[in-house]
């Protein structure tokens, strides 16, 4: 799978950098003063500082819960799912979704949870039982 490339506005390196690379774990790539990229997950996401706020974003209703329409995030291993969980959980992170496991049992049965880094950026983390339900209809 090819690695994909991702940028995204955020009011506060350090403290960005100190959310992705200390708490998520992502490793550091090239940095500048206004930008830093970010090993996540074996892409390539770069948080670019921004001078202005931006309005409130959209969410949609999924299993009757406010998603929020621009996010992004990684598939990860079910294990690893779930030690990310906990660790966010014990740090103290407030959800915008709690952790939980949607279709239990069924067809694409998969685990997500979504929440904010420190300039409001939405981020999912989701997995699978089976990989091979990602793409199944």
């Amino acid at each position: 799978m090819q690695p994909f490339h991702l940028a995204f506005p955020v009011k506060d390196l350090q403290a960005t950098r100190a959310f992705y690379e200390d708490l998520l774990g992502c490793s550091i790539g090239r940095t500048d003063d206004r930008w830093i990229d970010f090993n996540f997950w074996g892409s390539q996401i770069t948080a670019h500082l921004v001078d202005s706020d931006e309005d409130t974003e959209p969410t949609n209703q999924v299993d009757g819960k406010h998603v929020p329409v621009r996010h992004f995030g990684a598939i990860l291993e079910w294990t690893e799912w779930e030690r990310l969980a906990e660790k966010l959980k014990n740090y103290g992170i407030e959800f915008v979704v709690e952790p939980y496991v949607r279709f239990k049992g069924e067809t694409g049965e998969q685990a997500t949870m979504f929440f904010l880094d420190p300039s409001g950026n939405a981020i999912e983390f989701k997995s699978f039982k089976d990989f091979e339900m990602i793409f199944v209809t």
